[in-house]
């Protein structure tokens, strides 16, 4: 993430049932108004988030 000395790295993740649940999700996501002030103010530089899809290869 190219992180500078007075920055700080977050690291975060949210689950899904499966890929579908996850679009659908989304979807409502950025349809709701709501959410409009903070994708448009956000507070960090998403050209340098790292994000991807995984699948589970062990449960417990």
């Amino acid at each position: 993430v190219q992180a500078k000395d007075d920055e700080i790295v977050v690291f975060a993740w949210a689950t899904y049932p499966d890929k579908a649940k996850r679009d659908e999700v989304m979807k409502k996501v950025f349809e709701d108004p709501r959410m409009k002030p903070a994708m448009e103010n956000m507070q960090f530089d998403g050209k340098r988030m790292i994000y991807g899809g995984f699948d589970t290869f062990i449960e417990r």
